[in-house]
């Protein structure tokens, strides 16, 4: 099993998908163990005093102006982490769970939040031994961080709660830390404000986002040329030099990757001829590299703000030189809105993805193609209800890119007055996401499809090569009408897992 090394500097994308989705255990550095010790030293210290300390000595939020004498302080961590616990629905995925893990352990790690070396270390535990806190689906506000899920995560460290082991069974947190031989920690002054004051859920959900949107939108240019070239469509709009005049960067990308897709196709070939009459394509062929480009410049936005953050300490307060100081770093805006931002990204891909499979169905539009790809238009519909399934998720897609980082909602007796919604924008963000494969896997089993219908014309050996695909995977072509489910079910495992674009890579090499 791999092995993820946390220090002082940033994870990695890699690093972050390696623990969240392929279980890697985790390690703390020697730095960073130093680091812990000497934040650990200033918090101490700090606890000595007779003045108080925001979040060592003290109450927190509304309720800071409460000084906590030191005997009652252990009381203070305890209390605070399970009134915090106080998330409500179905649980959160184990990937996100582990995720939001991984990226806490980071800022404890980075020496900035005053926890001791054993609260991070068992936290790196859990994580190693694959059990998984469960985290409720509501319960952030996205400001002071995603407290609730963070609390159910410190909850588990205290020995309380329900966990998840590593075969999946949900059992105490006290249970499965004794069969892993590991002891809950007693949390003492600042660690329980330092567990549960981050923005590490949503980010997770970030980067996972990012990590399937950049495959999802190379996908999307291997479904556009196999639809730009079943349906006629010309690739000669897609030409470098065009673009130049244009200098989207991703634009660009796209329209390479469509010209290499298309590139030895001899149903294109038939149709570059000096009779052809054809003046202009749809705009949903001859302007995929424009928004599937837009797409991904947003992504490597996204991508950015993402990289900003893991390389961020985020505690309220944080363990600055001698002192500890109160910021508010924890807010989430900058997730919150690239969130926000993508789901855009996603709907727009999909609604594109979905005009260019319409066409395909109309006989009006689709250049001797017939009725619905049916084989007896009439007796059978073909792929007639597939684009209502596309449709239903694009409409779907749309609602979800309504803006949840606008609708702040006050809090705490208005001392949190305005909250990011980061962790909600996360959550819909991910439903987006698969929609958006769905919705591309759907035009993938058109075109193909469709494809096949234009023989004895052969496709381009990329499309092809995905054509091929599919067929080896038991999705059978034209023929009179099936139960047509378990095919686009089969479309979408083979377009999330990456397989079909490695297929297309397969033959062209990596797509840009």
């Amino acid at each position: 099993m791999q092995t993820v090394h946390v220090g002082v500097g940033p994870v990695s994308f890699d690093d972050l998908v390696h623990v969240a989705r392929e279980g890697a255990s985790v390690v703390l550095t020697d730095e960073a163990l130093g680091a812990i010790d000497r934040a650990r030293g200033v918090v101490e210290a700090l606890a000595a005093a007779e003045t108080p300390t925001y979040g060592v000595s003290t109450g927190f939020g509304a309720l800071a102006t409460r000084h906590i004498p030191s005997d009652m302080r252990a009381q203070l961590q305890r209390s605070l982490v399970r009134s915090h616990a106080a998330g409500s629905g179905p649980e959160v995925e184990r990937e996100v769970v582990r995720a939001l893990m991984l990226l806490r352990l980071s800022t404890l790690a980075t020496g900035r939040t005053g926890v001791r070396r054993e609260t991070a270390q068992l936290m790196a535990d859990l994580l190693s031994h694959g059990i998984t806190p469960v985290v409720r689906e509501y319960g952030s506000l996205g400001c002071s961080g995603d407290l609730a899920p963070l609390s159910h995560c410190a909850l588990a460290l205290m020995g309380e709660g329900e966990v998840r082991d590593v075969d999946g069974a949900l059992v105490p947190a006290a249970e499965a830390l004794g069969a892993a031989g590991l002891e809950p920690v007693e949390l003492v002054a600042k660690e329980g404000l330092a567990l549960i004051n981050g923005t590490d859920g949503m980010l997770g959900m970030l980067v996972m986002a990012i990590t399937d949107l950049r495959m999802l939108l190379r996908t999307a240019d291997v479904a556009a040329a196999m639809s730009v070239e079943a349906q006629l469509g010309t690739d000669r709009v897609f030409a470098a030099e065009l673009q130049d005049i244009r200098p989207h960067p991703g634009q660009a990308l796209s329209a390479a990757n469509l010209t290499a897709l298309m590139a030895g196709s001899a149903i294109v070939a038939s149709h570059r001829t000096g009779d052809c009459n054809r003046v202009q394509d749809a705009y949903s062929l001859r302007c995929s590299p424009q928004v599937h480009g837009a797409a991904r410049d947003t992504v490597e936005h996204a991508a950015t703000v993402a990289g900003r953050e893991l390389a961020s300490a985020i505690d309220n307060p944080v363990v600055v030189g001698d002192r500890v100081e109160s910021n508010g770093n924890f807010h989430g805006a900058p997730i919150g809105y690239v969130l926000d931002f993508l789901a855009i990204v996603a709907a727009d891909v999909a609604s594109i993805s979905e005009r260019r499979t319409d066409r395909f169905l109309d006989r009006a539009r689709s250049h001797g193609l017939p009725p619905f790809l049916a084989s007896d238009p009439g007796v059978d519909s073909g792929h007639m209800i597939a684009q209502y399934t596309q449709a239903s998720i694009v409409a779907e897609l749309k609602r979800l890119a309504v803006p949840a980082s606008v609708d702040s909602i006050p809090s705490s007796a208005m001392q949190e007055d305005h909250v990011s919604m980061g962790w909600n924008a996360a959550r819909k963000l991910r439903r987006s996401v698969d929609g958006l494969s769905r919705v591309v896997a759907v035009e993938v089993l058109t075109a193909a499809r469709a494809l096949d219908l234009r023989a004895p014309l052969e496709p381009s050996p990329a499309t092809g090569a995905v054509v091929d695909l599919l067929r080896s995977n038991g999705i059978a072509g034209p023929g009179p009408d099936r139960h047509l489910s378990p095919e686009i079910e089969a479309t979408v495992d083979l377009v999330q897992s990456g397989a079909v674009l490695a297929a297309a890579e397969g033959v062209v090499g990596p797509l840009a």
